[in-house]
């Protein structure tokens, strides 16, 4: 779904098209997905992918098809790209989160992109990711995440780095009001 500078939607245009050299802004999402002891998922995206082939990025990202909730289309992705079922349902963790990138083959991302936060129990099933989409993953602590991307930012996907800025000194606050 395209949407204009305000987050309204103003179209459609098939998934396929939608990043070249010149990207229209479209609706996104992004999930951050932790297990029940804290560690966060990073995956690698696969060598074939589009855009940013083969960096480190949060756990998966898509688009809604027309007319399908985000919380719907992050179920579906979690369960077509990871083989993941959530317990409960993803929350919203940044509404309304945008940006615009373009990687080194020229290909421009352009997304009003809400990221949401997902926590898997203790008896989840094992990740079957679809080797289309991931080349690899890790479980790894929020703290030692933050530190690679502060050390290394070319080696993740930069909207895992933008989105990092902004949830960690939310994080930060939350901690300190307890």
């Amino acid at each position: 779904m395209l949407v204009d500078d305000a987050g309204e939607p103003c179209g459609t245009a098939p998934r396929d098209g939608l990043h070249g050299r010149s990207t229209p802004r479209h609706l996104a999402f992004s999930c951050h997905v932790s297990d029940a002891s804290g560690l966060v998922l990073v995956t690698r995206r696969a060598l074939a992918k589009r855009s940013w082939p083969g960096v480190w990025t949060n756990a998966f990202c898509g688009h809604p098809r027309p007319g399908e909730p985000v919380v719907a289309a992050v179920l579906r992705r979690g369960a077509d790209e990871l083989g993941l079922t959530f317990p409960r349902p993803p929350r919203v963790v940044l509404p309304a989160f945008s940006y615009r990138a373009v990687d080194d083959a020229g290909t421009e991302e352009n997304e009003l992109c809400p990221v949401l936060a997902a926590t898997l129990d203790d008896d989840a099933p094992a990740l079957s990711p679809d080797p289309a989409e991931v080349a690899d993953w890790r479980w790894v602590s929020p703290d030692d995440l933050a530190r690679a991307v502060t050390a290394a930012p070319w080696a993740f996907s930069p909207w895992l780095v933008a989105q990092l800025a902004e949830l960690r000194p939310a994080e930060g606050a939350t901690h300190a009001r307890r």
